[in-house]
């Protein structure tokens, strides 16, 4: 395993962020919804994320989630996503949200 230094990883800039509005994401390859994360004073950011086998649209609202905001926009199909929502793979590949174990102001940063 690599090693990095504290200040590579201080350039990850990973917040918190509440999901405040989830949509189906029909002409991604793989499949995908539509996010618009609220990460506090920085705003709402956009994200295509493959999260569609545990999460419904319904229950990803208003949810917290871990995102890294500081990547360049990505082109993604006619969406551009802003940002990375943060997770897991379970055993069978599917990914399974980062997010903090209690509610915590939007825009947090994970240290």
């Amino acid at each position: 395993m690599d090693t990095i230094s504290w200040d590579d990883f201080a350039k990850v800039q990973l917040l918190v962020g509440t999901v405040v509005r989830a949509e189906a994401f029909p002409e991604a390859r793989k499949p995908a919804y539509k996010l618009w994360v609220d990460f506090g004073p920085l705003g709402v950011k956009r994200s295509s994320a493959q999260i569609t086998v545990h999460y419904t649209l319904d229950e990803l609202v208003g949810r917290q989630v871990v995102g890294v905001v500081n990547f360049p926009p990505k082109q993604i199909g006619p969406w551009v996503s802003e940002c990375l929502v943060t997770g897991f793979a379970d055993s069978e590949g599917a990914v399974v949200l980062a997010q903090p174990e209690r509610a915590v102001p939007n825009g947090s940063k994970l240290y």
